[in-house]
């Protein structure tokens, strides 16, 4: 395995586990979807239709084939941020301790 391939894993398992912080659900997988602008035969699409969205993200996270990565990092940040908008409004208005909403778009 190169250090290129170890990187993009690591770079998976961390997004899945922002999607999970964020509290995804399986409801968000139809719009993950569309905005990853994935087709709903690619693998990753297929994942996370069958529900229990936990297990799926983690399966979305190890594919392997470069291709496959490609398309499982685009879900994996569409979900993240369809969870994360949802979770923003209902929880986090008042404020939070969540590193990344710190993050600004310019800097």
């Amino acid at each position: 395995m190169s250090v290129q391939s170890t990187r993009a894993g690591m770079v998976l398992l961390f997004l899945r586990h922002h999607c999970v912080q964020a509290r995804a659900v399986a409801e968000d997988a139809p719009e993950g979807i569309r905005r990853a602008g994935l087709r709903l035969t690619h693998t990753p699409a297929v994942l996370i239709s069958r529900g229990r969205i936990g297990e799926q993200l983690g399966k979305i996270a190890v594919l392997a084939p470069l291709d496959e990565r490609r398309k499982a990092f685009r879900l994996l940040i569409a979900v993240f941020a369809v969870a994360d908008a949802r979770r923003r409004e209902r929880f986090c208005s008042g404020g939070c301790g969540h590193w990344w909403h710190g993050l600004s778009a310019a800097g």
